[in-house]
């Protein structure tokens, strides 16, 4: 017993350090001592700890198998904290991968029905989770609706944890639907309780991405600020459980604001860091990695490897037109008509607008 909590405790630092290779490698050894037959909360520890490992490492279908099977394990029966907590990361990870229907049922399994349990910390961490992918999705309406039920659930039980969890992603439904100031000052709050507080060093750095994103899109005199915050939060990402599809979203902002301060070699650079990082996985970010790319390769006059990069983007984009593609298609339609393609201009501007429903 004790080698065994031992071995987790290791396992858990290495994955909280940004370990995330050794932390599943230490992980998976433990899986298959024959010692943890028998210390069901023990194995159940380990097996959600190599599921976050595994997330870390960018291997979400592997993850997503890993946690699935936690739930689906009937002979050894999790508590209601432990079902929340494999829920989160399962409708995350769902979420990352693009698979957005199944994100919502598994969300909803546990907040949707007529008979939802007490707001908890832990359930209002789920309902923010589900939240972000009914704003992925592009279904504002419900999560506009959602998002005010998750504020005044988190006021009423008055912890940080909730109030945190509850502003993150309110504040980005607030920001897409034409309350962007108001966001802001949902961020601000959860900022400040989140420093105050301590906790998670990985939420931590993750927040400030997305407090500094919100201000590169909302306040055009700050960017500068917005840009630096970036750069510390990238530094913190490095050494916390951050996954590698965190750190490559940092990169993909950080290109964003570099180029908004008129820097597009330097955002080439972070652009192509997250290239790299989210080649071999693809999908929706690896395409705003190349979306971005293009945008600076177009001001560097470099034409050629521009066209690569949006047409990987192109190709990456869900296929279904969803509202809040529409910009992201905008952009990619002016980009080909500084490159006089204009087959394609006329192609990506036909998918914004039924993006829009037109």
């Amino acid at each position: 017993m004790e080698e065994i909590e031992v071995g987790l405790r290791f396992a858990r630092l290495a994955l909280e350090n940004g370990e995330a290779q050794e932390a599943r490698r230490r992980y998976t050894e433990l899986l298959t001592d024959t010692s943890l037959t028998g210390l069901a909360q023990l194995r159940q520890e380990a097996e959600y700890g190599c599921a976050l490992a595994t997330e870390s490492c960018g291997d979400r279908a592997e993850a997503i198998r890993l946690l699935k099977g936690l739930r689906a394990d009937t002979e050894r029966p999790m508590t209601v904290e432990w079902q929340v907590a494999v829920a989160v990361a399962l409708c995350r990870c769902y979420r990352d991968e693009g698979e957005l229907g199944e994100a919502v049922r598994v969300g909803e399994a546990l907040l949707g029905g007529n008979s939802r349990p007490a707001w908890t910390d832990a359930l209002i961490e789920l309902g923010s989770t589900l939240l972000s992918v009914y704003r992925t999705r592009g279904d504002l309406l419900r999560a506009r609706h959602f998002a005010s039920e998750l504020l005044s659930a988190a006021e009423l039980l008055g912890t940080p944890r909730a109030i945190v969890a509850a502003s993150w992603n309110a504040a980005f439904v607030a920001q897409e639907t034409g309350r962007g100031e108001e966001g802001m000052s949902l961020l601000e709050r959860a900022m400040a309780i989140q420093s105050e507080n301590g906790g998670d060093p990985r939420n931590l750095a993750r927040l400030r991405v997305a407090y500094a994103t919100m201000i590169v899109r909302t306040r055009a005199t700050d960017v500068e600020a917005g840009r630096d915050l970036l750069l510390r939060a990238l530094r913190e990402l490095g050494e916390s459980s951050a996954s590698v599809l965190d750190k490559a979203r940092c990169n993909i902002e950080l290109a964003r604001a570099e180029l908004a301060l008129g820097h597009p070699r330097e955002a080439v650079q972070y652009a192509r860091i997250a290239d790299e990082a989210l080649r071999e996985s693809g999908g929706e970010h690896w395409a705003d990695a190349n979306l971005v790319q293009g945008q600076a390769l177009l001001l560097l006059h470099e034409d050629e490897e521009a066209a690569v990069a949006l047409g990987n983007a192109s190709e990456s984009f869900d296929p279904a037109p969803m509202r809040r593609r529409a910009q992201s298609w905008m952009t990619v339609a002016e980009a080909y008509d500084r490159l006089h393609d204009h087959d394609q201009s006329i192609l990506a501007a036909q998918k914004a607008l039924a993006c829009v429903g037109l």
